[in-house]
């Protein structure tokens, strides 16, 4: 697929039955609920895209498959690829944090550690790819990866019954265009139009929730390829640099998101820590920095539901050292 629509996202629901989890939603008070894909396979949302993409090419490649991450899109490709009986090759980045680099060890992994962003590791890869002929499964800028990940949205509106509004974070854009196109699929399947499900805005009934893109004030590859008209490099820096560190809105992304449905905010390095913070001391959820930074829109007010707005937050990262919590 060099493309994606809402329609690739029930038969990747398909595909990849069996392999992934049904991650629980908790209503944590009237009309706000968390959708927990922290408790997915390896800790994050990305297995549903590493499936997805695997599944949709046949006979895997005896060399194997082949990923740059920061850390959780390559635990879910080396799983994936363990789960299918074939090799992984990761690349990450140097800030690509310590317990994501065990846990690739753990899934049998062969790592190189390499460069200091994501993007680095990312050329190292693509490099590396056409040299063995492994099967590249891109963190964001691939179709069957995308529709993957839409699968989220598809859960989360049967869960809940439906909601107005979404909130997602975003690094290369890859989960929130999933999330996108999934919820736009849930729509359809009750009963929107195409033309509706590929974006209306929030309450009118049908296309779908709004979904809100989030993203840390120091690393904004939407809200900068918004404001461009196109996707555009950024700078990357701060606490969720490990997960959500690309340089770049992918363009798949950017088609998806640049639809009436979509809305984008920035939050602060700090407002990120502190959701986090309030995930575990009152809902007793463990999530990474990347994990609470939609949470975040919503405790610091960036985002501000309207009165009786059925909202749903999703925390879609839990690969952090729980020693640090309540500290940092």
């Amino acid at each position: 697929m060099t493309t994606v629509n809402h329609e690739h996202v029930p038969a990747a629901a398909r595909r990849i039955a069996g392999h992934v989890l049904r991650t629980p939603v908790i209503e944590v008070s009237p009309g706000l609920w968390l959708k927990l894909e922290l408790l997915q396979h390896t800790g994050s949302f990305k297995v549903r895209g590493a499936f997805n993409r695997m599944l949709s090419a046949g006979e895997l490649p005896a060399s194997g498959v082949i990923a740059a991450s920061g850390g959780n899109h390559g635990l879910a490709v080396a799983f994936a690829a363990r789960a299918l009986g074939v090799r992984a090759e990761i690349f990450v980045p140097e800030v690509t944090s310590p317990v994501k680099v065990a846990g690739l060890r753990a899934l049998g992994a062969h790592i190189t550690q390499t460069g200091a962003f994501y993007s680095d590791a990312a050329d190292a890869a693509a490099k590396r790819a056409v040299e063995t002929g492994a099967l590249a499964v891109h963190a964001y800028e691939q179709a069957e990866v995308v529709a993957g990940q839409g699968t989220t949205g598809l859960e989360l509106v049967e869960q809940t019954g439906g909601v107005d509004t979404v909130l997602v974070a975003v690094g290369g854009g890859g989960f929130a265009a999933g999330i996108t196109l999934g919820t736009a699929a849930a729509a359809v399947s009750a009963g929107a139009g195409p033309a509706d499900a590929a974006g209306s805005s929030a309450g009118s009934g049908a296309g779908g929730p709004r979904i809100v893109c989030v993203e840390p004030e120091r690393i904004p590859t939407l809200h900068a390829a918004l404001r461009a008209g196109e996707p555009v490099q950024v700078e990357v820096g701060g606490v969720a640099a490990d997960a959500l560190g690309a340089s770049k809105l992918g363009g798949l992304a950017f088609e998806v998101l640049s639809g009436p449905r979509v809305e984008s905010v920035l939050v602060t390095d700090e407002a990120i820590v502190s959701a986090r913070r309030t995930l575990w001391e009152r809902h007793r959820v463990a999530a990474e920095h990347a994990g609470a930074a939609a949470y975040a829109a919503l405790l610091s007010g960036v985002y501000r539901p309207a009165p009786g707005e059925r909202v749903a937050v999703v925390v879609c990262g839990s690969n952090t050292d729980p020693a640090t919590l309540t500290t940092a």
